[in-house]
């Protein structure tokens, strides 16, 4: 039957193969003791021709074949006069091509061992001879077998050498950053007609003593000229010359490297500041160029890219790329320049697709974009640029290098938010904000990494509620903390908002909607951390978070009880004592300073922020059908609470109200009472004109595509509670610029005084000098 071995061949399998494999290796054992016995006697015989010097000049030259002996015997002009041949090289050549066919065959004639031992002498012999040349020599064994191994591999299993190809080119580019390939695939391209030049134009030419790029200064290096680099650019513009780009790239090197302190092997050296600008921008924007004509790279309409991995082209250009690559890194960490950075960034994008196999490199450059992003120091079109470098990243990469690259943000965010005041709040959020749109590229990852650090949030918030300690709080109520709080609700508010995201029927559909729920409970569990009047302003910044998430979701989060709780406090029952402290800013502090509490500046600001909060948690409902049983129990806590303000100690403790001692003056200030009852009025008013419109409907509550259908078309600054809103945002815009003026005026008033002071002292500096040469 198909498939089964023959009788005759189960029987031998048992009784022979044992006896006949052993045989095999025995005989395979004894002409590998001749051949080694064949190969030692032809090594003793060379020994011993080559050790006899006893042998005459005259007898050797007798030897020599006739041509030979006519070479030895030609002086130096004839020499070089009368052409001639070497014939032994081309033997040698004939003997390696032998060997090659010989052990291409792998087979052996019995009886001529010896005969192959001394062939295989003078093939080896001819090697050496073929060789002589350091360039064309072989490489190390290592490096051939390693080659073979990847030849074989590409061989055998093609997919998987296609895998290793796109994923991490670095295994199979051992050879380092040898750019000599290059030009072997520059021959192809077409020269220019070499014209006469007549010698009027030999003598105007400014590079005839400079051949080509061969200008080498004191140490070997080849200096970088004007005419040099115009030449460069225009071969790559015209031709698309990859041997230009090549001495571009080397020259890049230089450059990118010009002030650094270890010493390098460099081909080219710059000593012109012109030179050195030239060169930056050609290779910054044409060495994209040429790469893109010669390995082109397809988008698909989806945002993928595809580069054409698996050409010779690519594998030729590999160490050139990352070289380049490399070199670019180095001076994205050197600049100091905003136009000059920019420039670079700029020219990064278009090779991010050809990067995506080097993942160190990757690495590399990712942390020093991410760095200049997260600087607060550095221009914002600059770090607008790092971000589009990111994004665009982003978008090309697959999952595991967008999961490292979102993580490597968040660290950068996290980090470049430790100092937070009036002059860095601004570039923190735009981090936070240009940081939130990368979570949606990819919802799977952005969920993945956005649960992992939600989590680790939850667990500092709960080792800080379950083994407190003396300074526990501090890893809570932190800037850094708080930033990070801040910044996921930015990312499920843009994510998960029906509004900014048209393809969203409801916000439950977006992945990043499962978020929502954990954030707000952190969030919420750090509020009443420490719930004492010092950190009201913390207290504030959080609130400030929820009412971003519950009005772009639409989610009702109970926010009245903790910002009623500030109400009932002390700070705002208590008569405040005068005082000409400054106001404060309340969104660059986490902690009030104890000089202001008890005071009326503080109180006045509490009062403030109460007010616009409530209006504006409320104002998120305005229009919906239940806001007056929503609003029903704190429109009676607050009126309750302004009832007993100005009543005695006594009758504020009945009604549930801390007065703090017994002695403790009501509270007169009018102006916090004043904003207060007008904050009521509002609510009510609202309240009233929904009653009225909702007398009006024919559904019940159980009809949800009603309820939640209830004046959808109606703008919500048409509403009472949605024009008080609008109005208290003008008035908190015009109290931000008139801060962000003082702090302008305050800024050049500190760079005045400060080059006053300079002046000073470069007037007392001359002055010193002068009375010495006086002395003198």
């Amino acid at each position: 039957m198909a498939g089964q071995s023959k009788k005759s061949t189960k029987k031998f399998e048992k009784n022979h193969l044992k006896d006949t494999l052993g045989k095999r290796k025995e005989v395979a054992k004894v002409k590998q003791r001749h051949l080694v016995k064949a190969k030692k006697k032809a090594r003793n015989a060379k020994a011993n021709a080559t050790g006899n010097d006893d042998k005459s000049t005259a007898d050797r030259e007798a030897t020599l074949p006739n041509q030979q002996r006519k070479l030895n015997g030609m002086d130096n002009d004839p020499f070089f006069q009368e052409g001639f041949q070497l014939p032994e090289m081309k033997k040698a050549k004939q003997a390696v091509k032998s060997k090659t066919s010989a052990l291409s065959t792998g087979k052996r004639k019995r009886g001529s061992d010896a005969s192959d031992s001394v062939n295989s002498e003078n093939s080896s012999m001819a090697e050496e001879q073929v060789y002589t040349d350091p360039e064309s020599a072989p490489e190390e064994d290592g490096e051939e077998n390693h080659q073979e191994d990847l030849d074989t591999l590409a061989t055998k299993d093609p997919d998987f050498y296609k895998y290793l190809q796109e994923n991490d080119a670095e295994l199979l580019d051992f050879g380092g950053g040898d750019l000599a390939e290059v030009d072997q695939l520059s021959d192809d391209e077409k020269p220019k007609k070499k014209q006469k030049m007549s010698k009027k134009q030999r003598d105007d030419n400014p590079n005839k003593d400079v051949p080509g790029d061969i200008v080498e200064d004191g140490t070997g290096q080849v200096e970088v000229t004007l005419a040099m680099v115009s030449q460069w650019k225009t071969a790559m513009v015209e031709q698309h010359s990859l041997r230009a780009m090549r001495r571009v790239v080397l020259a890049f090197r230089t450059a990118a490297q010009v002030n650094a302190d270890d010493d390098q092997d460099l081909k080219y050296s710059i000593s012109s500041p012109d030179v050195y600008h030239q060169l930056l921008v050609s290779a910054l924007e044409h060495v994209p160029s040429v790469l893109n004509h010669h390995v082109p790279v397809k988008e698909s309409t989806t945002g993928k890219v595809r580069v054409a991995t698996d050409s010779k082209k690519y594998r030729t250009l590999t160490p050139m790329l990352r070289s380049h690559s490399i070199a670019v890194i180095h001076l994205l960490e050197n600049l100091s320049d905003a136009p000059t950075l920019k420039k670079t960034l700029n020219a990064l994008i278009p090779l991010l697709p050809y990067l995506l196999s080097f993942k160190k490199v990757l690495k590399s450059l990712v942390t020093s974009v991410i760095n200049i992003w997260s600087d607060a120091s550095a221009v914002d079109t600059t770090r607008i640029t790092a971000f589009l470098v990111i994004r665009r990243l982003a978008i090309v990469s697959d999952a595991s290098i967008r999961t490292a690259l979102l993580k490597t943000t968040y660290q950068g965010l996290v980090k470049g938010s430790r100092v937070t005041n009036s002059h860095t709040l601004p570039a923190i959020n735009l981090m936070k904000n240009s940081a939130a749109e990368l979570w949606g590229i990819d919802p799977a990852v952005g969920y993945t990494t956005g649960f992992v650090y939600i989590r680790q949030l939850a667990v500092h918030l709960r080792s800080s509620v379950t083994q407190p300690t003396k300074d526990s709080y501090k890893q809570i109520y932190n800037w850094q903390y708080i930033h990070s709080l801040d910044f996921w609700s930015r990312v499920i508010a843009t994510h998960c908002s029906p509004v900014s995201n048209p393809s969203l029927k409801a916000s439950s559909d977006s992945s990043l909607h499962p978020l929502l729920y954990p954030l707000v409970q952190i969030t919420l569990g750090a509020l009443r951390l420490i719930p004492t009047p010092i950190y009201y302003p913390l207290r504030f910044q959080l609130t400030r978070s929820l009412l971003r998430i519950s009005r772009a979701t639409t989610t009702y989060i109970p926010l009245a009880p903790s910002i009623l709780e500030i109400l009932q406090s002390a700070e705002m029952t208590k008569s405040p004592k005068p005082s000409t402290l400054k106001a404060l800013d309340f969104t660059t502090i986490l902690r009030v300073p104890k000089p202001y509490l008890g005071t009326r500046t503080y109180q006045d600001g509490l009062g403030e922020q109460v007010v616009e909060l409530m209006a504006e948690s409320f104002g998120i409902w305005a229009k919906h059908i239940a806001f007056p049983e929503l609003v029903l129990p704190p429109v009676v806590h607050t009126k309750r609470w302004l009832k007993t303000l100005s009543s005695s100690p006594k009758n504020r403790m009945s009604n549930g109200v801390n007065a703090g001692s017994d002695k403790a003056k009501a509270n007169k200030n009018s102006r916090l009472t004043a904003s207060v009852a007008l904050l009521v009025q509002k609510l009510e008013s609202n309240a009233r004109w929904i009653e009225e419109k909702r007398r009006h409907v024919d559904f019940g509550p159980s009809n949800r595509e009603g309820v939640e259908g209830f004046l959808r078309d109606v703008p919500t600054d048409e509403t009472p509670l949605g024009a008080f809103v609008e109005g208290l945002r003008r008035k908190g815009e015009e109290r931000e610029k008139m801060l962000e003026q003082a702090r302008e005026a305050e800024k050049r008033d500190r760079a005045k005084e400060r080059n006053e002071e300079d002046q000073m002292e470069i007037d007392g500096g001359e002055a010193d000098q002068l009375e010495d040469e006086l002395d003198d």
